[in-house]
């Protein structure tokens, strides 16, 4: 096995890792909300809470498929070719992260503290099962 065999390994890794994030995010999203619906009863606070835990998937999802392209670019094909497309492929998915995040929170990422995909599907789940706000 050589370094480039062994990098491509790890990168089919992070994407592997990526898309079990996705699909378990997925299931999630959606026990959670039918949680709240029989917790509250309320669709609304379901709905909320399905775009957010959903969204909050997505951008983990984004973040970690990144990691791979990265990983395959630099340590396996570090070709001028391959680094253009890295580059194409990191920028249309910051846009699709902040567009999510965005939709998501009301707000900016750069204006939250807390701007990671982690938090937001803590925070979902939080708001979703949490009291109801009187």
């Amino acid at each position: 096995m050589t370094f480039t065999t062994d990098m491509d390994h790890v990168a089919q890794a992070f994407e592997v890792l990526g898309a079990a994030v996705l699909v378990v995010g997925v299931v999630w999203s959606f026990t959670l909300a039918v949680m709240v619906v029989r917790r509250t009863g309320r669709a609304g606070r379901a709905y909320t809470s399905l775009r957010r835990t959903l969204g909050g998937t997505l951008l983990l999802g984004l973040e970690i498929l990144v990691a791979a392209d990265l990983i395959r670019t630099v340590a396996v094909a570090p070709t001028l070719d391959n680094v253009l497309v890295l580059g194409l492929i990191v920028l249309i998915r910051t846009f699709l992260a902040m567009s999510l995040e965005t939709e998501i929170e009301g707000v900016p990422p750069w204006r939250r503290a807390l701007a990671t995909g982690a938090g937001t599907i803590r925070r979902a789940g939080e708001q979703g099962l949490g009291p109801d706000p009187q």
